[in-house]
């Protein structure tokens, strides 16, 4: 099974983007395939009016998969949101996933708490494995700043990926 985990933050426009990004490109330079997953409460729009495969939808296909040599995208019309298992059960050839947002799903969580824009740690304990904050946290947990982008990785090594 792919290790999963959740990066989630009460409230927006804190970092999680930035966060993920860079966690991202570290684990990459150090070779493992990295998958992720992000939440968009409003829905999105991958297509465009007028290509091959938005005719292919308003032909009335329910998936329609676009593939070239470096690239592969499937685009699916659910008629209600997929949880996050569902979603996951989709994946493979990948290390790690790692999602944006998902703050209520059962995963593991490395929470991102700014003392200006969040009032408390919004994670349940047993979920948290790790806090990002400008301050420190009255909690027995490891806790980093948002420069120790290396440290972060190590953690996330240690816990999910050398088993």
């Amino acid at each position: 099974m792919i290790p999963v985990f959740s990066i989630v933050a009460n409230g927006s426009k804190v970092g999680k983007t930035t966060l993920l990004c860079r966690i991202v490109e570290e684990l990459k330079s150090r070779g493992y395939r990295v998958c992720t997953v992000k939440h968009d409460v409003h829905g999105f729009e991958i297509d465009h009016p007028g290509k091959d495969t938005w005719k292919h939808a308003q032909a009335g296909a329910d998936i329609v998969v676009i593939s070239s040599p470096k690239k592969i995208a499937m685009i699916e019309h659910l008629n209600s949101e997929y949880t996050l298992d569902e979603v996951l059960s989709k994946i493979n050839n990948v290390d790690i996933i790692i999602t944006e947002g998902f703050k209520q799903e059962n995963k593991p969580k490395l929470e991102i708490f700014r003392k200006e824009v969040s009032k408390e740690i919004f994670s349940k304990d047993e979920d948290l494995f790790a806090i990002v904050t400008d301050t420190p946290i009255k909690k027995e947990i490891p806790q980093f700043d948002f420069s120790e982008i290396k440290e972060i990785v190590e953690l996330i090594e240690n816990k999910f990926l050398k088993n």
